[in-house]
């Protein structure tokens, strides 16, 4: 048994190393991590995780975290976004943004946005959009898309003259392709960082 279980800051530890390295521990780099002289040690440690579901073992006994090791966020219920009204903290779920905003994570990539031609879709210079690919694009979905060899960011608009881009910003024109146009994916979400 670990002669030290304070499961807080071994998990704290452990995250640690996952947010950096991307990946699990390694059993020799467990037993370093947490000053253990035994595997056995480290073994008695990951079944008490395992118990207290911060580690799940899949097949051929391949150690994962679960979204509650990994830096999952506490969903604390809802909040008023019209007239005030009483608000109670009431955890409703833990959820990760991966899960949230993610429906197909092999199909999606990230871009950040420069310049301002979606602002007044919501989507500011310095944004990050998820994009999903390999979906038939449908009217008004905004779409990464390379049209004529140059890559833009803009909302995909079909009608009897074919194809456009459209803009959502005054300030720019609409895009009629004149040689080429290739979607790449759809824009499933936007993340904005307030400083």
């Amino acid at each position: 048994m670990p002669r030290d279980m304070k499961i807080r800051e071994k998990t704290a530890r452990m995250r640690s190393f996952y947010r950096s390295e991307h990946r699990v521990p390694t059993y020799n780099e467990m037993l370093e991590m947490f000053d253990y002289s035994s595997k056995n040690s480290v073994f008695e440690l990951l079944k008490k995780l395992e118990e207290q579901g911060y580690v799940e073992k899949g097949q051929g006994g391949k150690l994962s975290f679960t979204s509650k090791l990994t830096g999952s966020i506490r969903m604390l219920g809802t909040i008023q976004a019209g007239f005030p009204s009483p608000a109670e903290e009431q955890l409703a779920e833990t959820v990760t943004l991966d899960e949230f905003l993610v429906e197909r994570p092999e199909e999606t990539y990230m871009l950040r946005v420069i310049g301002d031609s979606m602002l007044d879709a919501g989507i500011h210079p310095g944004d990050i959009v998820l994009v999903e690919k390999g979906r038939e694009p449908h009217r008004n979905d905004i779409v990464i898309a390379r049209v004529d060899e140059e890559w833009t960011l803009k909302y995909f608009i079909r009608d009897d003259r074919g194809v456009s881009l459209e803009p959502a910003n005054k300030k720019y024109r609409t895009i009629r392709p004149q040689n080429s146009l290739e979607v790449a994916g759809i824009v499933r979400a936007v993340i904005r960082k307030y400083s």
